[in-house]
């Protein structure tokens, strides 16, 4: 009995020794397999798995017909892991790599060699396996890919060989200043520099995937193993406005006025007047994003945005609109232009040539100052600064690129008096090519505002198309005829007897405006260095397109916008319309006939204007000598000497040497030009 007892003790004490164990084994399968389930799986993972890193493209930027302008190219990249490479195999492997890749022996040896790296972490030096050591990069991607080939004949494991992507612009320098840079950064991605690279690097950055499988111990998959693969998603594509054809013409005769003239700078850029976008542009100095050894800041900065000067008379159509909306005056108004000398607020202003009356057709069509100011006195500041602003002067052109300038406007409350005779032609405010060209787009299609467009449309990933929209904006002008008017003004200005007739384009009706700008030299308006500058519209009367040309501080025999810029106004505008296979407006037999005609009688009108100027000068000459002989014959009764300097009726004071007299005229000068921070101020 005591002894069946103790067996069903002892059976007990089993049994619940038993339940016990198993009790624990349960609780620590639970905390194992749920409690900790993520923690382990996570833990294994790392031992049995492996996951790449995989990266698409960057997107690629193209003109408006595709044709790519940005684009990457693929090249090599081999690294090795020493941690990896067998003692005994060193040297062979050495051997190897040093003519395989063209490398220096000494080097290859001495960083395969390097088995571990000391880092910091936590504040503590650990040392780790070295796995990265890098032989070669930016390798051809012919060349890489024969140096792949015969890498992996050798079965080195422990040699790596990596495709990546650099940019690459398939047009050299073309559009370099519009397109920009890229570089890389710390964590070697794809950075944009500047220009289109700059602002679209968000939208063309790719999203990186990921590909997870089981892997053996040498870090080969698994035949059947579990396989995870996330995908890559290359960035957006952009395509600007830009057509190539056009741009390629543009350039190619922007480089030929650089030869001809050497200029210290000069643009063009062409737009449409409909829709304002950018049909080409460019300027000089440039460079070739591919060959960066001879970069500067002179070069690859955007002087189209960031630049600004004094436009001169390519401003005076925007008043006289102005003027002709509000019904000031009409095309046939006759103003005094005063023989090209007139005074206003304190100031004289002056006319190139001198201009008696002229009706405000010939005022525009002669680039008269004084006129101009005289349509701008009877508007009023404010009608002018109200006019200006609705031509988008003062304000950015909608392009959005980096450092982009507003121009120099001031708000009319600080205008001085002379300001409303300056400003209107052109002095005391400065604005930046991409203003222009705006302003004179709403000239072209009626007065409705628009913003200049480089980007016309992009497209995602997975083929989908966002166009970028184009909203409608009412016309500034009051009056329908409005347009119709400064139309037609400014066609005179090619016209034989404009100032622009070299700008003319055979069988076509071109409206456009010289400007040829003073610069500040030292502080004063320098009557030897300007910016000469042409923008206009053709066809006029349905224009197609709006060009602006600018030379900045042209060399050569002239300095005016309409023999400096014109020529290649004409050149780039009527290369591009034959390129679109636009009809002329007047068949060219016509045409020459009329521009003959037209010539004909504007030399007829100069020959009468020289004879009555030369009749004038014979006249003033018999009356000077006539008078010098009468004040000789009194001089010599009241027995005074008379000398040869006081002569004549010249109209200085007795005893005046000419050394005052010239100084007298340099104080009148300094009055006049002063310093360019005073006549900012002023105006």
């Amino acid at each position: 009995m005591t002894q069946f007892r103790n067996m069903r003790v002892r059976a007990f004490a089993a049994f619940l020794l038993f339940v016990l164990v198993f009790s624990a084994l349960v609780c620590h399968l639970y905390k194992v397999q749920i409690l900790r389930h993520e923690e382990l799986l996570e833990k294994g993972r790392k031992k049995y798995s492996k996951t790449v890193v995989t990266n698409g493209n960057m997107g690629e930027i193209f003109d408006h017909s595709g044709y790519l302008l940005v684009g990457n190219r693929p090249y090599g990249v081999i690294f090795a892991d020493p941690s990896a490479i067998p003692a005994g195999k060193l040297d062979q492997v050495t051997d190897f790599l040093t003519k395989e890749l063209s490398l220096d022996r000494r080097k290859v040896l001495t960083g395969l060699s390097r088995k571990t790296k000391k880092i910091m972490k936590n504040g503590k030096k650990i040392t780790l396996p070295n796995q990265y050591f890098l032989l070669k990069t930016r390798i051809p991607y012919e060349e890489f890919e024969q140096h792949r080939k015969n890498i992996n004949s050798r079965h080195l494991k422990f040699v790596h060989c990596r495709t990546e992507y650099s940019r690459y612009y398939p047009k050299g320098g073309m559009l370099a200043n519009i397109l920009g840079l890229s570089t890389r950064d710390s964590k070697g991605r794809i950075t944009g520099m500047s220009g289109m690279e700059k602002i679209y690097e968000k939208s063309m950055r790719p999203v990186s995937g990921e590909r997870t499988f089981d892997r053996t111990r040498d870090g080969l998959p698994i035949a059947g193993g579990a396989t995870h693969v996330k995908p890559e998603k290359d960035g957006i594509n952009h395509y600007l406005t830009i057509r190539e054809p056009i741009q390629a013409i543009l350039e190619e005769e922007l480089d030929k006025l650089v030869a001809e003239h050497q200029p210290k700078s000069a643009y063009a850029i062409m737009a449409d007047p409909y829709t304002g976008d950018i049909l080409a542009m460019a300027q000089r100095p440039s460079f070739n994003p591919n060959d960066r050894s001879n970069m500067n800041s002179n070069s690859w900065r955007n002087r189209m945005a960031e630049d600004v000067f004094e436009p001169g008379s390519i401003i005076k159509p925007f008043a006289v609109a102005g003027a002709l909306d509000r019904m000031i005056v009409t095309p046939d108004t006759v103003f005094d232009c005063e023989n090209g000398r007139w005074r206003y607020g304190g100031h004289p202003l002056k006319d190139d040539h001198r201009i008696g009356k002229a009706s405000v057709k010939e005022i525009i069509k002669q680039s008269s100052n004084i006129g101009t100011a005289k349509i701008a006195v009877l508007m009023g500041k404010y009608a002018v600064d109200d006019t200006l602003r609705s031509f988008g002067f003062g304000q950015y052109s909608g392009l959005q690129l980096p450092y982009e300038s507003k121009g120099l406007y001031r708000n009319v409350e600080k205008w001085a008096k002379v300001s409303l005779t300056r400003i209107p032609i052109g002095h005391g405010m400065a604005a930046s090519p991409l203003q222009l060209v705006r302003g004179y787009c709403m000239l072209a299609n009626g007065g409705h505002p628009v913003k200049l467009r480089l980007l016309d449309r992009f497209v995602t990933a997975d083929g989908k198309v966002h166009k970028i929209p184009r909203p409608a904006v009412k016309s500034i002008y009051r009056r329908k005829e409005t347009h119709r008017e400064i139309v037609d003004m400014m066609k005179l200005v090619t016209e034989p007897g404009g100032t622009a007739a070299q700008a003319a384009i055979r069988g076509y009706h071109v409206a456009g405006k010289t400007g040829t700008a003073q610069k500040v030299i030292n502080g004063k308006y320098s009557s030897r260095h300007h910016i000469a500058s042409f923008v206009g519209f053709v066809p006029a009367d349905n224009p197609r397109l709006v060009l602006l040309v600018t030379a900045d501080e042209p060399s050569g025999k002239s300095s005016y916008g309409g023999s400096v810029a014109g020529p290649y106004f004409r050149n780039i505008a009527g290369k591009t319309l034959r390129y679109w296979c636009v009809p002329p407006d007047v068949p060219l037999n016509l045409y020459d006939a009329r521009r003959h005609l037209a010539e004909k009688r504007v030399l007829a009108a100069k020959i009468k204007l020289w004879e009555a100027e030369r009749k004038a000068k014979e006249a003033r000459r018999s009356r000077n000598h006539s008078g010098t002989n009468n004040k000789k014959t009194e001089l010599e009764k009241s027995g005074e000497k008379v000398s040869r300097h006081d002569s004549g009726n010249t109209g200085y004071k007795s005893g005046e040497s000419a050394g005052s007299r010239k100084k007298s005229r340099r104080n009148t000068s300094g009055r006049y030009y002063g310093t360019y921070t005073a006549m900012m101020k002023k105006y």
